[in-house]
């Protein structure tokens, strides 16, 4: 257990991209470390985001001591990594974190990598990890799928503690990289309380609403074939609502033309997702893979009927059993929306409620659980 002086710490967290939920953690970790009286720093890539997120940034900027470095990152690994990582390695080495925190495959290589050549200088660094999905999504039979869960093992020996958001991660971390030889903790993912309180639908409001990141690992073109599917079952129009950005959205607006739908849905810019809430009257997460998705706590905080694969740590938000759950496929998909068309009030009434909610995803107890993984690494010295 490494030791440290009986002080407020120096938290640094790397992460690449600032997008999505890995930024949306990152962000509430950030405002709950400093309100604790903690120094926070971020570092993360430059070449990804957009006014949205710098409007994120803009938000978080005045409170962060240790402030927000950006260099470039790039997603693969590759001869990009060398320059891109002795950056990292400096801004890390100037910052003299006392806690260093990676989230997602590229930022948790950049923490414990790092961490690890400043222990080696007598840095008292602890390094932690929160895969977030990341690389856990590939498939364990492939060579790609090998080679990143063969990285994820040799890690381990340059990590103090393992922070998963979900048990689906955990699970699928022993199922394809084998148990944790190191100490790790269960944390959800948590909402501020203000976030607990209903977004009714505008009056011109679409019947359904997908947010997210426009990437097929997210399931947006399934959103888009299950509209097609139940277009001629319903009585009038379904409308569609779709936000979000990403290098697919092109191939997406171009499958709306294709199937006949550009004068049912419309596209927005990213925008915050309670914001985007008032668009439609029910949301759909059409996820083919999943962490813990904070969008399926966002909306039903926000008191939205919901549609949600049954991926990744969905089910452990809404129970095993859930009438919301269904496959990434795009009939279920489709069947589950007409449902929802039929019998809106009803099928709401069957969704969790806020305070059940609220009693399990905190954003002050998630706060609270990382900070006691923290200490549990960082011993104060005796007086």
């Amino acid at each position: 257990m490494l030791q440290i002086p009986p002080r407020k710490l120096r938290i640094v967290h790397c992460f690449r991209s600032p997008v999505g939920g890995i930024f949306r953690h990152v962000r509430d970790l950030t405002e709950a470390q400093v309100a604790a009286g903690h120094s926070v720093g971020l570092i993360c890539d430059s070449t990804t985001g957009g006014e949205h997120e710098e409007r994120l940034f803009e938000a978080i900027r005045p409170m962060l001591t240790l402030g927000i470095r950006r260099t470039s990152m790039q997603r693969h690994i590759g001869p990009g990594d060398i320059a891109s990582g002795w950056r990292t390695y400096r801004i890390i080495k100037e910052l003299q974190p006392d806690v260093l925190h990676g989230h997602g495959a590229k930022g948790g290589v950049y923490a414990r990598a790092f961490g690890s050549l400043l222990r080696v200088s007598r840095s008292r660094v602890a390094r932690f990890y929160s895969p977030h999905g990341g690389s856990l999504h590939y498939d364990e039979r492939t060579s790609t799928g090998k080679l990143f869960f063969g990285l994820e093992r040799l890690m381990e020996r340059f990590t103090d503690h393992l922070l998963f958001v979900s048990d689906y991660e955990r699970r699928t971390f022993v199922r394809k990289v084998g148990a944790p030889l190191v100490p790790d903790s269960l944390v959800y993912n948590g909402l501020r309380d203000s976030e607990f309180e209903p977004v009714p639908a505008n009056e011109n409001a679409a019947d359904f609403l997908y947010i997210g990141m426009m990437r097929d690992l997210k399931g947006p073109d399934l959103f888009i074939d299950a509209l097609a599917s139940i277009r001629d079952k319903v009585a009038g129009n379904v409308s569609a609502a779709m936000v979000g950005a990403g290098d697919d959205l092109p191939r997406y607006r171009q499958q709306v033309e294709r199937l006949g739908l550009a004068g049912q849905v419309r596209f927005h810019d990213p925008m915050p997702a309670r914001q985007a809430f008032a668009l439609a009257r029910c949301v759909v997460v059409p996820s083919r893979a999943e962490a813990m998705p904070y969008i399926v706590l966002e909306a039903l905080a926000a008191g939205k009927p919901m549609v949600a694969t049954s991926v990744g740590g969905i089910p452990e938000i809404l129970g095993d059993k859930s009438p919301a759950l269904v496959m990434p496929d795009r009939d279920q998909i489709a069947a589950k929306m007409t449902e929802v068309l039929s019998a809106p009030a009803a099928y709401a009434a069957k969704l969790p409620d806020t305070d059940e909610l609220k009693s399990r995803f905190s954003a002050r107890v998630m706060a609270a659980d990382v900070e006691g993984a923290y200490l549990s690494v960082l011993a104060p010295v005796a007086a």
